[in-house]
């Protein structure tokens, strides 16, 4: 397989251990259910929308539920679409990525004109999904405990569990943020290492080069380059 470029090397490096590592951040990527900026419109909440917790779980039982499939495929039925595809609708409903996005960013997300910001938030999730959507591994599903969350302030729970897999455990902290429509996940820690930190460790030096026109061309060409090391 071909060497990827740096934007995507460190967080796989970091993150990608194990697949089962990589797994279980991918338990919580997605996008918002709403338009980026817009205001989202009023509707009762659900049990998952007042629960942190609740949402969680159903975050993670959807997800596996598509990767790890109790029934298995039928040999004469077409190809499935690339996991990727198959994940991002039920990650949509959990993760917000304008907020992972304006995190990773960092200090200049404020300097940024608001159609980069677009642009940044649009391949940053695609980022994110193709590179780990690709860690998951063939095997028996997972097993999820779920720990006791913990209050960071009024809007903010952070989501404690432990996944074990393959005969180990990894620790896995999901930090979530009140919504209008709902907790959404906005970072997770795998193992003490935490997806917006490390990502902005790279973020940060493109940006006071070349602004948000250095972060948006390298996300383009990594995007670019790991498309061309699938074929």
């Amino acid at each position: 397989m071909k060497t990827r470029p740096p934007i995507a090397a460190r967080p796989v490096a970091r993150f990608g251990r194990s697949g089962t590592a990589a797994l279980a951040l991918l338990l919580a990527l997605a996008s918002p259910t709403v338009p980026i900026f817009a205001a989202a419109p009023a509707t009762p909440p659900s049990a998952a929308a007042a629960d942190p917790q609740a949402m969680l779980r159903g975050a993670v039982d959807e997800v596996l539920a598509v990767a790890y499939p109790e029934k298995p495929a039928d040999p004469a039925a077409p190809a499935p679409a690339p996991l990727a595809e198959r994940v991002r609708p039920v990650l949509e409903k959990y993760f917000s990525f304008e907020l992972l996005t304006r995190s990773a960013v960092g200090p200049g997300w404020n300097q940024t004109k608001p159609d980069d910001q677009k642009r940044i938030i649009t391949l940053f999730t695609e980022l994110v999904i193709r590179t780990y959507s690709d860690k998951f591994e063939p095997g028996a599903r997972p097993a999820v405990t779920y720990a006791k969350p913990v209050e960071i302030d009024a809007a903010r729970r952070e989501l404690p569990t432990s996944i074990a897999y393959a005969g180990k455990t990894y620790s896995v902290s999901y930090r979530v943020r009140q919504q209008p429509e709902g907790w959404r996940i906005y970072d997770v820690n795998v193992e003490g290492v935490s997806m917006v930190a490390n990502y902005r460790a790279q973020f940060t030096p493109l940006f006071d080069k070349g602004g948000a026109a250095a972060i948006i061309t390298a996300i383009e060409k990594n995007i670019a380059d790991y498309a061309a090391a699938k074929k």
